[in-house]
């Protein structure tokens, strides 16, 4: 098998594609990474559960090539639409380089208060859609003979339990962890890649609205960089693990909690 010529300078992404999921939110983690894929060249299609949000998020990112990005209307807990998703995707841009599975939620509630309809709906959207996105793409990438996939764990799967998420929500989060190996497993005789990404505590428009200025002192005494993560910070790693400067970088889980969680 050809070893991929590494490309150390310019846009890490040129000509290529990609599909980004839960990406609406204005200080998203899916969003920042879209941009940051885009402005490295990509052709990127973001979805949400939101389709008039996803539109506009796919407005804001700076065009590459012709039709430009692409928003859509995605429940990743729902295979067609999942399906649709990537059919659309190749239709726009002919292909799909890379998938980013950020769509995701977490739940609070302690170990016995979590309910028969949380518990589903923590394990649908953050397991099921994880799995569901990936069996959408990858006929395609198994035909091109290469992709990267990208999916969103969490540190609340590495070390029981998190700033916000409950027991369920690692358990979850720890099933993301256990696919993301089996797949990389599977799928790397077809030259397919894919890693996890585990953040800590990320200071976003979801996490804001829990955090009162004492807990977040609180947290930031404990992280050794000494401030909160960005989405920023996530969106690197994203970039990282798309790209083929980690082209031998398969079956991972990349931690991205500024110190906080060194074991």
């Amino acid at each position: 098998m050809a070893v991929p010529a590494l490309q150390l300078t310019g846009r890490l992404l040129e000509g290529r594609s990609a599909i980004v999921t839960g990406a609406a939110s204005p200080r998203g983690l899916g969003l920042a990474a879209a941009k940051l894929l885009a402005a490295h060249g990509a052709r990127v299609l973001i979805t949400d559960i939101d389709a008039a949000a996803a539109e506009r998020a796919a407005a804001s990112l700076p065009v590459n090539g012709p039709g430009g990005h692409a928003g859509a209307r995605c429940d990743v807990t729902n295979k067609a639409e999942c399906d649709a998703s990537a059919a659309l995707a190749l239709e726009r841009f002919g292909r799909i380089d890379v998938l980013v599975n950020i769509a995701g939620i977490t739940s609070p509630q302690r170990l016995m208060e979590v309910d028969a309809a949380t518990y589903e709906r923590i394990f649908d959207i953050n397991m099921r859609g994880t799995l569901y996105m990936t069996q959408a793409v990858v006929p395609a990438m198994r035909q091109a003979r290469c992709g990267s996939i990208v999916n969103m764990s969490s540190v609340s799967a590495q070390r029981g339990g998190g700033v916000f998420g409950g027991s369920h929500y690692s358990a979850a989060k720890a099933a993301v962890l256990g696919y993301t190996k089996a797949a990389a497993r599977e799928l790397g005789p077809d030259n397919i890649r894919v890693n996890a990404i585990c953040p800590s505590f990320i200071d976003t428009d979801i996490t804001a609205g829990l955090m009162t200025p004492d807990k977040l002192a609180a947290i930031v005494a404990g992280v050794p960089l000494g401030r909160p993560g960005h989405a920023e910070d996530v969106a690197g790693c994203v970039l990282f693990l798309a790209s083929d400067l980690a082209s031998y970088v398969t079956g991972t889980e990349l931690s991205i909690h500024g110190g906080s969680h060194i074991h």
